[in-house]
């Protein structure tokens, strides 16, 4: 197989869904690029060569990233396994997968959505809001 350079063939759709997970964790907690970089020893600058997925992220940074926003590294991959360029990678299935077309929780409305969650300061209220939350979407299907 053919090493992808981002010279041919732009970032990697990997790199750029993880980088859009990032972004949209990192603005939803309102946290500037300037302090995440301070916080795991890149410049912002960096910061945004990750978020756009033109520079990857290492393992070691992802699990400094992590830590920062507070969130396991699996949560950089959720909603992955949609992608249809992640789905290359696995022969192990003839079940045809959806593609994935965007990233849902980047887009403005989830951000402020979740920006907005994690201001309700009482745990037992936002526990209670996500269920609710969990509940319209089941009734809605």
């Amino acid at each position: 197989m053919r090493r992808r350079t981002i010279k041919d063939d732009g970032p990697d759709p990997i790199d750029r869904y993880v980088g859009t997970r990032v972004r949209g964790r990192r603005v939803g907690l309102r946290i500037s690029q300037t302090k995440l970089g301070e916080a795991i020893g890149v410049t912002f600058q960096q910061v945004q060569k990750y978020e756009n997925g033109t520079n990857r992220i290492g393992a070691s940074n992802l699990y400094k990233i992590s830590k920062t926003l507070g969130v396991d590294v699996a949560f950089f991959y959720e909603g992955i396994e949609g992608m249809e360029e992640a789905n290359k990678y696995s022969e192990l299935s003839d079940i045809s997968q959806a593609t994935f077309e965007s990233d849902p929780m980047a887009s403005r409305e989830a951000i402020e959505l979740m920006h907005n969650f994690y201001r309700v300061s009482d745990e037992s209220v936002r526990r209670r809001l996500a269920q609710f939350v969990k509940t319209l979407a089941h009734s809605d299907s």
